[in-house]
């Protein structure tokens, strides 16, 4: 066996059948799937057991808990090969994926390989997403949405692991409903584990088509990122922190009556949201959707981060 590959999924009717005809026709041909479902309501399920009929390295497990660590956790002792790598189903890869993956490991000392996260979208709000995510002003200095750069980093997008790597750094951190793979990478790293992004290996990631699912997905991340940090305080960047400064700022707005230079940071932050929005490509749909998304990825991850400052 070659390569393991784990899968975590839940109502993916619109997306599962695509990944399988991918990790059909990849290469490697000796290759495992492990399809680990948190209770899919849809067509998921009965998608996969069409699939299984016909090829036998195509495997399907429940997750009870639902949430992404318990299914790694799950999934990686069942993995025969001494490579895994996860995939996400809202996600499309390039045929030459695997070969990428493993081509990268046998040229680079590293422990943990991947991509940076491109971006796909259909509807002009996704597409808005998918610009804004890659741009500094979105999400700061993260290697991570550097399509270009190749070299040891932070954290990859999902990750390929040699096995070994969990009897050595531990399992996936089941508190986590998100971050729980940048802290299982900044845990690695910690421990003297090298991570390797190659630009080579490419991936497409469908961000979130609408302004509620964004909300609460950002949210999240700036919710768990505090316990992330807390475990792995090396790891703190500045980027992290801004976010929260600005939501701060935000409430206090009503001081602006004292003193109407408060306002400066307000006015230079529109500017930016401006000036950003307008670069976006796709029409003036994307760039008025560009506006929104700015202001939306910044209040929903500051708030959830000063929500879980405070978490036990």
């Amino acid at each position: 066996m070659t390569l393991s590959v784990i899968c975590p999924c839940f109502n993916e009717e619109a997306y599962i059948r695509g990944l399988l005809e991918f990790f059909i026709s990849a290469k490697p041909v000796e290759k495992e799937l492990i399809l680990v479902d948190g209770g899919s309501r849809d067509k998921t399920k009965s998608i996969i057991r069409e699939y299984q009929q016909n090829h036998r390295n195509i495997h399907l497990l429940d997750n009870p808990e639902k949430i992404v660590p318990y299914a790694l956790n799950k999934a990686i002792p069942l993995c025969k090969a001494d490579k895994i790598v996860r995939l996400d189903a809202h996600t499309k890869y390039a045929p030459d994926y695997f070969e990428k993956i493993i081509e990268t490991f046998e040229n680079v000392e590293a422990d943990i390989v991947g991509g940076p996260t491109r971006t796909a979208c259909k509807a002009p709000f996704q597409c808005a997403v998918a610009y804004a995510i890659c741009t500094p002003f979105g999400v700061g200095n993260s290697q991570v949405h550097n399509v270009t750069y190749e070299g040891y980093s932070d954290s990859v997008t999902f990750g390929s692991w040699k096995k070994e790597i969990f009897t050595e750094v531990g399992m996936f951190d089941e508190r986590l409903v998100r971050n729980q793979d940048d802290e299982f990478h900044y845990r690695a790293k910690s421990k003297g584990k090298k991570i390797y992004q190659n630009p080579a290996i490419k991936l497409w990631y469908y961000p979130r088509s609408h302004l509620k699912g964004l909300f609460k997905q950002y949210y999240q991340y700036g919710l768990f990122k505090p316990m992330v940090l807390k475990k792995v305080d090396s790891e703190i960047k500045l980027r992290h922190l801004i976010p929260s400064c600005f939501l701060l700022y935000f409430i206090s707005l009503p001081l602006a009556a004292i003193s109407p230079l408060w306002l400066i940071p307000l006015a230079l932050y529109l500017l930016l949201d401006v000036f950003f929005s307008l670069r976006a490509k796709g029409g003036l749909k994307v760039k008025l959707a560009a506006l929104l998304v700015y202001p939306a990825l910044h209040v929903s991850y500051g708030a959830g981060f000063l929500r879980g400052l405070f978490r036990k």
